[in-house]
């Protein structure tokens, strides 16, 4: 009813205008026309109005009037929309709306009228702009800027405390008749919250919000247009209010005992047991304390609070004892939480207390050393010496009997009985400064198969005994000029000790012998120098000097060695370097001790070599004669050749033709025999060509013709098979006779007694027997 009161309103207005716009053209056709004057124009309007919505199309919006308009005239529109949503009347001007307009999307439109003559299309007067301007009507509802809104203020909080703020706005003409402005109004919530109906901003209106009994709360707003007017349009959004925790809740025990029954073995940092309380807040404003209230057991145990699982954790602090007197724990423990402000506190109870009681069950325990570990000092070189004990007692009633034993050390020169002595045979620091072992403790009790052990760590440490002389630091060869001058330093040197080097060491040092060319100069910071006593050396005549040197130590009791210097004599340049030392000169000074032990290896060496050599000798004595046997009875003695070539199948490397050749040379030039007994077969060099064969077959027959130390007949010597293809075919003397063969032996007679036996066996002349 509202709108089409507005609409009828419009329109009266709209006429009006019009009839005032047509007297006033009436009025200035009445005038009469004026020379020389400027025509004034003739459009009579530059503005139309029109309602919004209108939905009786076409609809007259407004009429265009000139003063010009004949009967060959018509009316024309150009710019927005023209002809499609607006058209004109080309006799009368009016102007129809064609389309439903919504001024929230496009509130004005700008045109340009025409008037032109309908034959020439030629305009009559100048086209003028004007604009179609639409009249708003309240056909909008505010509308939100979230579909819903989400805040969160602190449970239990005062009134007047701003919670959030939401905003609606409304399309529609704000100056015309309050149709965009728009108020605020709670639906639902309005018992815990208030709104401020012009700006939206939502406060509490109760500080009795409590997150334990609802955690959240929903609030409906209504935002409407038009205050103060009849109908109008309204809409609505939700608001989800979160109630956020704090800590206003204390916590409550759940029970007023609590009995928790523990072995004797529970580990220290291991739970005793967990007590459950009561707190409804959430757990980051849970913040529970406990105190022990009577017992006073804080020494054996603590209590830690978690807040997830709303637990109060007893924590062993101390070992316990089923043995002991401390075997049942009883207390009072109290829990309160100090963080919560009393003026917001729902429960006006400050704390909760219960009774704890901690029952100690016995287990058979393992034996309990006396000390964590054991340190034991032993001096160096005692022999057989009881160092110490180790001690573990049954911690169980009764008391079961334990017996001792080394698990982890493999050094048998430590000894641990069952009654837990510590032995020990004999040590040497220098060897080894520390010894480590573990000991075992095990109890003993026949009647149980799992008997329970203990181990402790055992260290011992080897006091040193001055039982190591000083010896030479390093490896010194010093070397001197021919010419070097008296008294001149040409070396200074130091000592070490196998002992153990503690502070005020003190090392002596002097000439072992008679001092004729060197003497030793004693520094007195543990070091000594050599210097040239007698100089003007000749290299030629003695090159090298050997100064003994006794080094002494300061221990109890005090020992000394004598180390001997080599001092090479070098010939040297102008300026005093060193141009030519002798090879020796490189080596270095050793001590008495090394060269006795060098001395006495080669003395048993020597010896061992001795003893042999007299074995072989008395074995070869003793051997018996087998000239009597016959020569089918006689074995071959396997003896090697390397000068046959380079193998079986191998007739290049050598001329075999040569061995043919020996039996048509007979005749040689035999040496002179050397009287003793010369050495067993001497080697005899390869000849360089085949050719030399000869020479080389001939020298050794010489010396085995005079070889006294080999065996007085000779033998049969196995050549081998030189290979199918070889010309010689077998070089054995197995197996073959005189009969068939194709070589004549009869050489072998020239080869003296020690081929006496193979001449028998393959010669065809009968020769004359010689002596051996």
């Amino acid at each position: 009813m509202m709108k089409l009161l507005l609409l009828h309103l419009l329109v009266i207005i709209n006429i009006y205008h019009v009839v005032q716009c047509t007297k006033y053209n009436a009025q200035q056709d009445s005038q009469p026309i004026q020379t020389n004057r400027r025509v004034k124009r003739s459009w009579l309007w530059n503005q139309i109005t029109t309602l919004e919505e209108q939905t009786n199309i076409p609809y007259l919006i407004g009429t265009l009037q000139s003063t010009k308009l004949t009967g060959t005239a018509k009316y024309m529109l150009e710019g927005e929309y023209a002809n499609t949503l607006f058209r004109v009347k080309e006799s009368t001007g009016d102007i129809y709306g064609y389309e439903r307009l919504d001024r929230e999307l496009k509130a004005q439109y700008n045109l340009t009228a025409l008037l032109v003559d309908k034959i020439t299309m030629k305009t009559l007067e100048p086209p003028e702009m004007f604009s179609i301007r639409l009249i708003d009507i309240n056909d909008n509802a505010p509308a939100f800027t979230q579909e819903s809104y989400n805040a969160s203020v602190p449970e239990m909080s005062a009134t007047d405390v701003l919670v959030t703020t939401i905003t609606a706005v409304d399309p529609d003409d704000p100056t015309v008749a309050g149709h965009a402005k728009v108020t605020y109004k709670l639906l639902q919530g309005y018992e815990h919250f208030k709104i401020n109906e012009n700006t939206g901003e939502i406060y509490t209106l109760s500080s009795s919000l409590d997150r334990e009994e609802k955690a959240s709360l929903e609030v409906i707003v209504q935002a409407k247009d038009s205050p103060g007017l009849s109908g109008g349009f309204s809409s609505s959004a939700t608001v989800i209010i979160q109630l956020r925790d704090i800590n206003d809740n204390f916590p409550t025990f759940t029970k007023k005992q609590y009995t928790f029954n523990v072995y004797e073995n529970l580990r220290v940092g291991e739970v005793v047991g967990k007590m459950l309380v009561e707190d409804i807040d959430e757990p980051q404003n849970r913040n529970a304390k406990y105190t022990f209230m009577k017992g006073r057991y804080e020494q054996w145990f603590q209590i830690k609070s978690n807040a997830l699982t709303n637990e109060g954790i007893i924590i062993l602090k101390k070992p316990l004892n089923f043995e002991s007197s401390d075997n049942v724990f009883k207390m009072s423990i109290e829990v309160t939480d100090p963080s919560i402000d009393l003026r917001v506190a729902k429960k006006q109870r400050p704390s909760s207390t219960t009774e704890v009681v901690i029952n100690v069950l016995d287990v058979d325990e393992p034996p309990e050393f006396s000390s964590p570990f054991y340190l034991f000092e032993a001096k160096e070189d005692e022999k057989q010496k009881n160092i110490g004990f180790v001690s573990a007692t049954d911690p169980d009633s009764p008391k079961k009997p334990i017996w001792y034993s080394a698990t982890t050390s493999k050094d048998d020169r430590i000894i641990v009985r069952e009654n837990g002595d510590i032995y020990i045979r004999s040590l040497d620091r220098e060897t080894n400064a520390w010894h480590n072992l573990t000991v075992t403790a095990e109890e003993i009790d026949p009647t149980n198969p799992t008997k329970k052990a203990s181990s402790v760590d055992v260290y011992i440490k080897v006091l040193d005994v001055n039982d190591n002389a000083p010896e030479f630091a390093e490896r010194y060869a010093p070397r001197v000029c021919e010419n070097t001058a008296n008294d001149l330093a040409i070396i200074t040197i130091s000592a070490t000790d196998k002992d153990e080097m503690v502070p005020g060491t003190k090392f002596t040092y002097y000439s072992a012998e008679k001092e004729n060319n060197f003497t030793v100069v004693d520094n007195h910071d543990n070091t000594a120098s050599i210097v040239v006593k007698n100089g003007a050396f000749n290299h030629e005549v003695t090159k090298f000097y050997y100064l003994p040197i006794v080094i002494s130590d300061n221990g109890a009791p005090p020992l000394s060695s004598t180390n001997t210097l080599t001092i090479t004599v070098c010939k040297c340049n102008a300026e005093g370097e060193f141009t030519f030392c002798e090879t020796a000169g490189k080596l270095v000074a050793v001590s008495a001790s090394t060269i006795v032990i060098i001395l006495c290896c080669l003395a048993l060496i020597l010896l061992c070599v001795l003893v042999t050599f007299l074995i072989l000798r008395r074995m070869r004595s003793s051997s018996p004669l087998m000239l009597v046997k016959n020569p089918a009875e006689i074995h071959e003695q396997l003896v090697t050749y390397d000068e046959e070539g380079g193998g079986e199948m191998d007739t290049n490397g050598y001329d075999v033709s040569v061995l043919n050749s020996v039996r048509r040379n007979v005749v040689r030039s035999k040496p002179d025999m050397e009287a003793a007994y010369p050495s067993l077969y001497a080697q005899v060099q390869k000849p360089a060509r085949n050719g030399d064969m000869f020479s080389m077959i001939e020298g050794k027959k010489y010396d085995a013709d005079n070889d006294g130390e080999c065996l007085p007949y000779d033998t049969l010597h196995i050549f081998g098979y030189e290979g199918s293809e070889s010309i010689v075919e077998s070089l054995s003397s197995l197996d073959s006779g005189s009969s068939d063969s194709e070589i004549n032996y009869d050489v072998l007679n020239d080869w003296g007694p020690r081929f006496k036996m193979l001449a028998d066996l393959y010669g065809l002349e009968q020769l004359e027997e010689f002596p051996y």
